[in-house]
């Protein structure tokens, strides 16, 4: 690993070794109290963050580095400065960057530039820490990935792609279910069937609600991604049908819940669900830090 911009980057055997590493950095920490002394990380953010932001800044810390967070007031990346020389001079100082950035193309080329190691904490195409987070949820949750069935339902979006993609190289059964004209990026449905053929998994899209018969987790995300400016009252009606409620999850015998918040409680997803005995929401996000220091641990040493 050189950068980790996009899961399909990513064998099978060093998703599920960043896994494994991710297990060990949660159940020792002080074992990798010292794994990046000396380390310093810098955090490019244009857009705004919780989990993100927090879990990499104390996770950075935790494993003995120094973190040092620039949002939009010196500008958006490429504005002030051409992204190239953000790349070029940030690398004679740190040694590493996380980028959250609206374009994927802007991450791209900070790692085109840059001599250190780049990490993609969001753009518009993909979501890899985040996935990785929820791989490593399910894989406590269930025990294994092996025969993984994992249903998204909602909006297609970034994480949607990289949930794809991470299902793909595990080689899990992956089910997307939209609203028509809402499904993923088309580039990344058939990166996603490509490395589904590869490693022995599968990928179904359909509209059809009752696609979750069977599937060990559900996963949603808002209706309307950061930035789009598409209001609620205009897709209301349209995407009714595939808010997760506690009366959906019965029906179809689903037991764990997912999302990747923010969540807009009432909307995509119940209070009922958000709150119950199935929701991996809190797990997910604790999750993010020990993915994340796992993949800055193996970029840096």
């Amino acid at each position: 690993m050189k950068h980790l911009l996009s899961l399909k980057d990513l064998s099978q055997s060093q998703l599920l070794a960043l896994l494994e590493l991710a297990l060990k950095i949660k159940a020792n920490p002080a074992e990798y109290r010292h794994a990046l002394d000396g380390k310093n990380v810098v955090m490019l953010f244009e857009k705004p963050s919780l989990r993100t932001r927090v879990s990499f800044d104390i996770g950075i810390n935790k494993l003995g580095g120094h973190c040092v967070y620039m949002d939009q007031q010196n500008g958006a990346l490429g504005k002030r400065e051409s992204v190239r020389d953000f790349a070029g001079n940030i690398s004679q100082w740190a040694d590493a960057i996380v980028a959250r950035t609206f374009s994927h193309v802007t991450v791209e080329e900070l790692a085109e530039y840059a001599t250190v190691p780049v990490v993609n904490a969001l753009s518009d195409l993909y979501h890899p820490c985040q996935v990785l987070a929820d791989l490593l949820t399910l894989k406590e949750v269930l025990g294994s990935l092996q025969g993984l069935k994992l249903a998204y339902i909602g909006d297609g979006n970034n994480v949607t792609n990289s949930l794809m993609l991470g299902a793909a190289i595990v080689g899990a059964q992956m089910t997307v279910i939209c609203p028509e004209g809402h499904f993923p990026d088309g580039f990344a449905v058939t990166q996603a069937q490509q490395l589904a053929a590869v490693h022995g998994g599968s990928l179904l899209l359909t509209p059809d609600v009752s696609a979750l018969e069977g599937v060990d987790a559900v996963y949603t995300d808002t209706w309307i991604s950061m930035g789009d400016s598409t209001k609620l009252s205009d897709i209301a009606a349209k995407f009714a049908q595939y808010q997760v409620s506690k009366e959906l999850m019965e029906k179809y015998k689903v037991k764990s819940f997912m999302h990747c918040l923010p969540a807009h409680r009432g909307v995509e997803v119940t209070d009922e669900v958000m709150d119950g005995e199935g929701s991996l929401i809190l797990q997910q996000a604790q999750n993010r830090m020990h993915a994340q220091n796992a993949v800055l641990v193996t970029l840096l040493n």
